[in-house]
């Protein structure tokens, strides 16, 4: 009987600490989500999204007008566009996001891509070594949808920048920020270089 309520104790304070864990982690996302630091960078790094054969999703529209309004302000003077094939797709997210780019008058000179990402680690380490190979710094301004700026923000830093992220002006709702919560809760216990090859 008493091995038994000290299981019982142990087993809820286990579970008060994994509920506490979450909900303070759901805070920092939400908390994310309304930040916009646009400090001088080195580059501005569009996260990918979906495209449909070379034209931009709404939500990779978003995310690449933003970046030109960025670079048109001058808060860098590159862009490295993200984002490998999915499923079906006869263009990769990177090349879509280039072209759209270009026709926007970026010039080419400016615009960097990276194709074979198919989620933010891989989308955000192609994007360091990219940088790193030609030498333009490693401190970034993210774009991506507000519920996603906390995870790049992590996943920028385990690759080696110096992150800032600059979200969309797009609503996000609970579900997108509750999977967020679950997904930087965990890639802070086993590193989100671990968590990608998971899923």
């Amino acid at each position: 009987m008493f091995l038994a309520r000290w299981a019982i104790r142990i087993v809820f304070g286990l579970m008060a600490i994994v509920v506490l864990y979450l909900g303070i982690t759901f805070a920092q996302v939400w908390w994310a989500s309304r930040g916009n630091d646009t400090s001088p960078a080195s580059a501005i790094v569009v996260m990918g999204a979906a495209q449909w054969n070379g034209v931009p999703s709404p939500v990779l529209k978003g995310r690449l007008d933003h970046a030109v309004d960025l670079y048109r302000r001058g808060v860098a003077p590159v862009i490295v566009v993200t984002g490998g094939k999915q499923s079906g797709d006869s263009v990769t997210q990177g090349l879509s996001g280039f072209a759209y780019l270009r026709d926007q008058g970026v010039p080419e000179a400016a615009i960097k891509i990276e194709v074979d990402g198919t989620n933010s680690f891989e989308e955000l380490s192609a994007s360091a070594a990219i940088l790193r190979k030609a030498g333009t710094g490693d401190s970034v301004v993210i774009v991506s949808d507000p519920y996603h700026a906390l995870r790049v923000e992590e996943i920028a830093r385990e690759v080696g920048l110096k992150p800032h992220v600059s979200p969309t002006d797009s609503s996000t709702s609970l579900r997108p920020m509750l999977r967020e919560t679950v997904a930087v809760a965990i890639g802070r216990l086993i590193g989100f270089r671990r968590l990608a090859s998971l899923r």
